[in-house]
């Protein structure tokens, strides 16, 4: 059994995990889409409506772990689900994804100014460049 040693007194790991609070991975987009396997199971559904099993066989990812990413995933309102006899689809709700789109935007703006620089610089560059087929006379 795993111990932890606070101030010399021995306690239990699993009672140090229920007693101290934990960051909720549920209360926004962000936090959601944090972990690599709810980014994979939004690519999955990107592509169309799944049921739990067609994600498990796509993903290789267990049942109850693709359930509970599915339960994270709709808490935030990123997936929606519909029943269909026994079966339950699910969907992505892509415009919940909108406040990740605006932050990310302010960064590509940022990127696409630095790239638009560095091509006016390389062109430059070209512009002041010695022609290859101008040798100098002494040149070999």
């Amino acid at each position: 059994m795993t111990v932890l040693r606070l101030a010399s007194a021995k306690i239990p790991i699993w009672a140090y995990d229920v007693a101290m609070a934990r960051a909720p991975t549920t209360t926004d987009v962000f936090n959601a889409i944090a972990e690599a396997d709810r980014r994979a199971i939004l690519d999955v559904l990107a592509e169309g409506e799944r049921s739990v099993g067609a994600i498990v066989d796509e993903l290789a990812i267990t049942q109850p772990q693709v359930s509970k990413h599915l339960r994270v995933l709709s808490e935030v309102g990123l997936v929606q689900c519909r029943a269909v006899g026994r079966r339950h689809l699910y969907r992505v709700n892509p415009v919940r994804l909108r406040p990740v789109a605006d932050w990310v935007s302010r960064y590509e703006q940022l990127w696409n100014e630095r790239l638009d620089r560095l091509d006016d610089y390389l062109g430059e560059l070209q512009r002041h460049r010695p022609d290859p087929d101008q040798r100098s006379e002494g040149a070999p």
